[in-house]
């Protein structure tokens, strides 16, 4: 029905193009738990209005068979600034296609009138009580692709075995109905009801219970530089630092607004460092600000640096921050709290391959800690259990920029994780501290955690499965290997097999999944190193930390074991000239 896209297939067709109809038409894209992301433009392997109509009305009889309610509550749909010329695919667009299908059903369908950030839809569908949420974006992904993220009725991104019912139900409904296309009718229908005020006004809200300062942050001399990398981010994080009377951060002009070609980054992912934020360094330097706040373009997540006295700019790792922010709201918490006793019922989580410096601030402090699976969906719905228990969940992070600052979104979300950020950063000012010595002082009294998170370009599965049963019958059938280099091994943890030697009947606790590879080595010294395959890339990734018991602060001598740690893992593990990995490309 796009002319735009069909035309595109007619080229393609003329051209004699069969290997690039074949890319397009031979296989579906999968429906997995992160739902679906992949290029725009032609064919059943791409993001375009057809594959958006069979997906919708696969999850909507899928939440028919789940909810016998589903008329009465409905669902929210959100989306970014997406655009595809070419093949006439928009994130706009592909939202008002989804909303047409539930709408033909009678369902109730709360459709943003506006690009709105991703943390936006989980928030909606827990303050409304709705059945799902859907969102339209590709997050930090290259400006052609597009993708689409639901949220079950918990607020939390969906896990199994909905991605399974959902992928069968799609199957079973490719055909678009015949109302489908029709988004003018359902964008006049009685059942389409506009959030954004209610929820633009809820959020900012409910974000304040979170803020603790409000006499330092109006009086702050701090100035901050906030970009949003071309994407939605920009008015919210400015009404974020509102809600929170902290001085409007500068924005970066040439990135501020949406433009779906993101034509200043190379990648629009600020977890690339230095590149994505080039313009917002410059900008700093002319305002003399000390810090940059940066979004990816749907704006769940957040990445700060900060400048040295040096006069350069130091990025913080995913984990870095994770250990201020943590420090931070666990602080505020501890500092409003008389009850002796309530310790005992707060939580804080984060991913298994994400540092472990919470555990370490946990076990000095009294909370609990726990890890659970890479991917913001196994913390949100794993925070949602433990709310549901009457405890607190005060923070969860991955190392990949995501923080889930407050439990009113389960899932991360830059926005909010910027106004804390920017409080945090105004407190210590009053303190004559700036974010990297407090994170020494963090350090220095819960234990140095330094990490090296890196990976290998791989297109051979053969090889990537041979590598990881190597590990796995090292010396003989099913014995895995107990030394690297000098390194001596104390626990092995295989998330393929189900195997963890800490556990008594040395089965591990966190789910298992044989459709990923996944071995994480405890060793001696401290280091904690998890090798695991992506699920969206040729990649093997490796995370390695070094974890020193508090007052072991010789860092120089730190750095030297984990850069030698790192150096025995790559030889005797990954083997790069045997196995011809490439290495990231610098």
């Amino acid at each position: 029905s796009n002319p735009k896209t069909a035309s595109l297939v007619q080229d393609l067709v003329k051209k004699g193009a069969v290997d690039e109809l074949k890319k397009c038409f031979s296989s579906r894209m999968e429906f997995g738990t992160a739902g679906l992301r992949a290029a725009m433009g032609p064919g059943i392997s791409c993001m375009n209005e057809l594959t958006i109509i069979q997906t919708t009305q696969g999850f909507c009889r899928y939440l028919e068979q789940s909810f016998e309610n589903l008329k009465e509550r409905g669902v929210v749909i959100g989306y970014d600034a997406r655009a595809h010329p070419p093949s006439g695919g928009d994130s706009k667009r592909f939202a008002s296609l989804a909303a047409a299908v539930f709408i033909s059903r009678e369902i109730p369908v709360y459709l943003f009138s506006d690009i709105t950030p991703t943390p936006f839809v989980p928030f909606t569908v827990s303050h409304m009580s709705l059945c799902a949420g859907i969102m339209v974006t590709a997050s930090h992904n290259p400006k052609q692709d597009n993708g689409y993220k639901v949220y079950w009725e918990n607020g939390a991104q969906i896990v199994s075995p909905h991605d399974k019912g959902i992928a069968k139900a799609i199957d079973e409904n490719l055909a678009p109905w015949p109302e489908s296309w029709n988004t003018e009718e359902a964008l006049r229908s009685s059942l389409l009801k506009d959030p954004f005020q209610e929820i633009h006004t809820e959020y900012f809200k409910t974000i304040q219970k979170h803020c603790h300062h409000r006499e330092i942050n109006k009086s702050s001399g701090v100035k901050i530089v906030h970009t949003s990398v071309h994407g939605v981010g920009h008015s919210f994080v400015q009404a974020a630092f509102k809600a929170f009377d902290l001085h409007p951060p500068y924005a970066v002009e040439e990135q501020k607004d949406p433009d779906p070609e993101f034509p200043t980054v190379k990648y629009p992912n600020p977890e690339e460092g230095e590149g994505v934020l080039t313009l917002s360094f410059a900008l700093a330097d002319k305002e003399e600000a000390s810090v940059v706040l940066a979004n990816d373009p749907d704006a769940d997540r957040l990445a700060v640096a900060e400048k040295q006295e040096s006069g350069q700019w130091q990025v913080f790792t995913g984990n870095e921050l994770g250990a201020l922010l943590g420090w931070w709201i666990f602080s505020c918490w501890k500092k409003q709290t008389t009850d002796a006793e309530a310790v005992k019922k707060v939580h804080m989580l984060s991913s298994t391959v994400s540092s472990k410096i919470l555990r370490a601030i946990a076990v000095k402090e009294g909370f609990h800690f726990e890890e659970t699976l890479t991917g913001f969906k196994w913390m949100g719905n794993r925070a949602k259990e433990i709310l549901d228990r009457g405890n607190t969940v005060l923070f969860a992070f991955e190392e990949a920029i995501g923080y889930m600052c407050s439990s009113s979104v389960l899932d991360k979300d830059g926005v909010s994780a910027a106004a804390i950020a920017g409080e945090m950063i105004s407190y210590l000012a009053t303190k004559n501290t700036s974010l990297s010595q407090q994170l020494t002082t963090i350090y220095i009294e819960y234990g140095y955690h330094l990490s090296k998170n890196s990976y290998f370009i791989c297109h051979d599965q053969n090889v990537i499965r041979s590598l990881f049963e190597r590990l796995r019958n090292f010396s003989g059938q099913e014995s895995y290997p107990t030394e690297c280099g000098r390194f001596s091994i104390a626990a092995v943890r295989d998330l393929t097999t189900g195997y963890d030697s800490n556990q008594p009947n040395h089965k591990a606790i966190l789910p298992t999944s044989r459709s990923s590879q996944m071995i994480t080595f405890t060793f001696s010294n401290g280091g904690v190193a998890t090798m695991r395959t992506s699920g969206t890339e040729p990649k093997i990734k490796y995370y390695t930390e070094l974890c020193a018991a508090p007052g072991n602060s010789d860092v120089t001598h730190l750095k030297k074991e984990l850069d030698d740690l790192v150096n025995a893992i790559v030889e005797n593990f990954f083997e790069p000239v045997k196995n011809k990995l490439q290495p990231k490309p610098e």
